[in-house]
């Protein structure tokens, strides 16, 4: 018979969600998909303590959380280091970490990198929604799942028995930078938009403004010779999707997004380098290189 092991949030950090896939087949209804922005970090993370790849896990911003536990069982951190300490001594990242009962485990911040991923062994007993275990948006942030954890929230795990440990040899984990090259496909309206306006936006290097999340990451620069034609028609728009605002400065889209929008959509950028642009973070440079689709 599993075990139950409750872990207390002692303190939340900057922005602390629980996180898994998203939900899929809801964004006709305006709800966004939501999910795990780095998700190979969290399919890692949960491949390290046993549990199916979608399990939620604890998804970190910048500065984590302090976790106190009440029961034995398995960790395994991933994504950007934030130099957690369990009692009081520096554990590794990309590792199957055995708990036991009292401890405590507090996070840091990061140098390079933006989120943090810590997985559980076992069933995580916490509300669903829409058949995701991930946290709503605050557009449709509801007291069943709120968007993120506050001091004090406690949730309960069965752990079930732990599993022979395993690593990930340091050459196969990812590494972080302050500056990225991303990768995008043109957009619906890329055709509508003059030359110059085009080589700027691929020629510029793009600072992480300070007020980007996971709905959006807004970028500081603006564009050459941009002339705002006022907002489109509202269209569909996806996670990476690239609009431009009224001013001409860049919006990458994420997975807490609206599900349509009236900026013109210049480019989107490849599913692989989504998760590069989720372990950004304000201040780190990115410079935007088109590939066409038969590249991919």
């Amino acid at each position: 018979m599993p075990d139950v092991m409750q872990v207390t949030c002692l303190k939340a950090g900057l922005y602390t969600s629980i996180q898994d896939e998203g939900r899929m087949g809801v964004q006709d209804q305006g709800i966004p998909f939501s999910g795990a922005l780095d998700k190979s970090s969290m399919h890692i993370a949960n491949q390290l303590v046993g549990n199916p790849l979608n399990s939620p896990v604890l998804e970190m911003t910048m500065f984590g959380p302090i976790l106190s536990f009440e029961n034995s069982g398995q960790i395994a951190i991933t994504g950007a280091n934030m130099k957690a300490t369990l009692n009081g001594v520096s554990i590794e990242s990309y590792k199957t970490i055995d708990i036991e009962k009292g401890d405590r485990l507090e996070f840091h911040d990061t140098v390079f990198g933006c989120r943090t991923y810590l997985a559980i062994g076992g069933e995580w007993l916490v509300p669903q929604w829409l058949g995701s275990y991930s946290a709503l948006p605050s557009l449709i942030e509801s007291k069943v799942l709120p968007s993120k954890i506050k001091d004090g929230y406690t949730f309960r795990i069965n752990t079930g028995e732990r599993i022979a440990p395993s690593r990930i040899p340091v050459n196969q984990q990812p590494i972080y930078s302050e500056c990225y090259i991303i990768r995008v496909v043109t957009g619906p309206e890329f055709s509508q938009f003059d030359i110059d306006v085009i080589q700027s936006f691929f020629e510029q290097i793009f600072i992480v403004d300070a007020d980007s999340n996971r709905m959006g990451y807004r970028l500081k620069g603006v564009l050459s010779n941009y002339k705002s034609s006022g907002e489109e028609i509202s269209s569909g728009i996806t996670i990476g999707t690239v609009q431009l605002n009224n001013a001409g400065s860049p919006i990458i889209l994420m997975a807490d997004a609206q599900t349509t929008g009236g900026y013109p959509r210049i480019a989107n950028v490849v599913t692989e380098d989504l998760e590069i642009v989720a372990q950004m973070k304000p201040k780190d440079e990115l410079k935007f290189m088109l590939i066409s689709l038969e590249g991919l």
